[in-house]
């Protein structure tokens, strides 16, 4: 199935980009000569997705304003100007703003991938395929810490043979990082606390009901979470654009 609706996680402070996010929120920053967000609209796109909602807080104004000039895509604002949600308060804020009939999915503003196999179903393609919402909570989008530039070695799980994933804890087999994508009903959220909160409780709460399960990621994985991550991340960005 082509899941055509999405929500990308954008509202964060991005305190440790500071001195840059004072002036600039986290998901305008270029890197590579374009805004990190641009980097999960563009993907989004690709996969046939034509209705986005972004959630809003730090220089709200500057971040509706880059939205407003996106072409190609629905583009509605789940606005957290007044109060800041967290991930998984402003995830359940910006999915009752979506067909609750229907799949979605959902990716961080500051996390991206580059270097896809050409002429193979994308990423974001193949984890809404994988999706299937009779056996799964979630579909995971991970990555090899191997295939990463910028983060910080952590394993987040483990991943068994059938795609399932665990809590990672040092000596498990196939570690992988969570890539900042997802696949879900928006109804799963339906029961999510009215104050902020972390997404990582419905993570646990999928994994104790073996209902989440991960897609591996083709490409190489960015995170830029510091200012003296944007070189390297840049780096690995040119050096994919000369391959291609």
């Amino acid at each position: 199935m082509t899941i055509t609706q999405a929500m990308v996680l954008a509202a964060g402070l991005g305190t440790r980009m500071r001195p840059i996010t004072e002036t600039t929120p986290k998901p305008l920053v270029k890197i590579g000569g374009k805004a990190m967000i641009d980097y999960a609209l563009d993907t989004l796109k690709e996969a046939g997705v034509t209705t986005v909602v972004v959630n809003v807080h730090h220089h709200a104004d500057q971040m509706q304003r880059h939205l407003a000039s996106i072409d190609g895509l629905e583009i509605i604002i789940s606005d957290e100007r007044e109060r800041l949600m967290d991930s998984g308060g402003g995830l359940a804020r910006g999915l009752k703003l979506l067909d609750p009939a229907m799949p979605a999915l959902v990716m961080n503003a500051d996390l991206f991938w580059i270097g896809e196999t050409k002429g193979e179903p994308s990423n974001l393609t193949r984890l809404g395929k994988r999706f299937d919402p009779e056996m799964m909570d979630m579909a995971m989008l991970c990555v090899a810490e191997s295939q990463t530039t910028g983060h910080n070695g952590k394993n987040d799980f483990s991943m068994a043979a059938d795609g399932g994933l665990t809590r990672y804890r040092v000596g498990d087999p196939d570690p992988v990082v969570y890539a900042g994508a997802l696949a879900l009903m928006p109804g799963l959220l339906a029961d999510a606390p009215k104050e902020p909160f972390n997404l990582n409780i419905y993570f646990d709460r999928a994994i104790a009901a073996r209902r989440l399960f991960g897609e591996r990621l083709q490409g190489h994985w960015l995170t830029v979470g510091t200012p003296d991550a944007i070189a390297p991340a840049e780096a690995k960005i040119a050096l994919s654009r000369q391959e291609s």
